[in-house]
């Protein structure tokens, strides 16, 4: 059983639970019975982090025999709201908000509770305390990897940091980048970056200038790991991967695979598992349907990985890391004893 979303030229992807109409032994009403409807609506369209997250949500969404209608605005704020609209239209029992902004996104969350529809959302804060938001600290995750980073090149550094104004999380990573920088005498040199269809080849482009204009940043700062790809394409291509490092956020099996390479600048990120956030984002959507709101915050902590982590453990793709780092493979946030286990 299949439902569509159509936003124009925005493609949608469809999935319906494998035990839609069956319901779950012992749940609580509407899961007891089956027949509950979810739609994922996210802002970006592509990338190695929205892959991930959107199996999670899959194998989320199979465990509890859901219908999911998953659909990405492709970096379009007004693509993501017409989608939100129509999940409304539609009826569904649930809407998973990822990403975007705010001010797009907070009128349309209002009209969807108001409707009856039950709405969480994941780092896009809404500012509604019926809302769930699911949060990956992102504060922590710049913390870990830049206390990291003071460790490893000392204080008074010369830095630059990729960063796009107006993303909730790139706005609280960026304020610790900015923080640390005060409290260990770094100077920031130069901010740069763009959030579109091609970011690393738009940001591997800006970062070839500005290391060429500011030979003496050593550090970036690059709070996405989509940023950090472009940062080390500009870096291989300049051959300055000696003395400028990159110290990122995020991870996935194609990330792992740029840190472990020869001479890597990608020397530590700080992450959450992208998959594991989509499945605690439609465990917390179902505790709120169910009638037991899963809470105001749903916290996932962060994991600090490092390019020597990666080689001295063999660690070559997201499986083996989860293998390696226990706390990488699942969370108890937002669990429930009737909400099957997403496998």
């Amino acid at each position: 059983m299949t439902r569509t979303l159509l936003g124009g030229a925005v493609a949608s992807l469809l999935l319906a639970g494998q035990a839609f109409s069956q319901g779950i032994d012992g749940a609580p009403a509407p899961f007891d019975k089956g027949g509950v409807r979810i739609a994922v609506v996210s802002f970006l369209g592509s990338g190695d982090w929205l892959q991930a997250f959107e199996s999670g949500v899959k194998r989320q969404g199979d465990a509890l025999g859901v219908e999911l209608t998953i659909s990405q605005a492709r970096n379009d704020h007004d693509t993501q709201r017409s989608l939100v609209e129509q999940a409304i239209n539609l009826g569904v029992d649930g809407i998973v908000i990822n990403n975007g902004r705010p001010e797009t996104l907070q009128d349309v969350a209002q009209k969807a509770l108001d409707a009856g529809i039950k709405v969480v959302a994941y780092d896009v804060d809404l500012d509604n305390p019926a809302v769930a938001q699911i949060e990956q600290s992102d504060a922590d995750m710049a913390r870990l990897v830049l206390e990291h980073a003071v460790e490893k090149e000392g204080k008074g550094f010369t830095g630059g940091a990729v960063y796009v104004a107006g993303f909730a999380p790139l706005d609280r990573r960026y304020a610790v980048w900015q923080e640390i920088a005060k409290a260990n005498d770094v100077t920031e040199k130069a901010v740069w970056g763009v959030v579109n269809d091609t970011v690393p080849a738009s940001v591997a482009d800006q970062t070839k200038a500005v290391l060429t204009a500011n030979p003496d940043i050593s550090v970036v700062f690059t709070p996405w790991d989509e940023f950090a790809k472009g940062v080390k394409l500009a870096i291989d291509e300049l051959g300055v991967s000696d003395k400028t490092k990159i110290y990122g956020i995020d991870i996935s099996t194609p990330d792992i695979e740029l840190m472990r390479e020869e001479n890597s600048a990608w020397v530590a990120t700080a992450a959450t598992n992208a998959a594991v956030v989509g499945e605690v984002s439609i465990r917390a959507l179902a505790l709120d349907i169910a009638g037991a709101f899963p809470g105001r915050s749903v916290l996932l902590q962060p994991t600090l990985v490092t390019r020597d982590d990666l080689i001295a453990n063999d660690i070559k793709t997201i499986e083996d890391l989860q293998e390696k780092f226990p706390a990488f493979l699942e969370s108890d946030a937002a669990t429930a004893e009737w909400i099957p286990q997403a496998n």
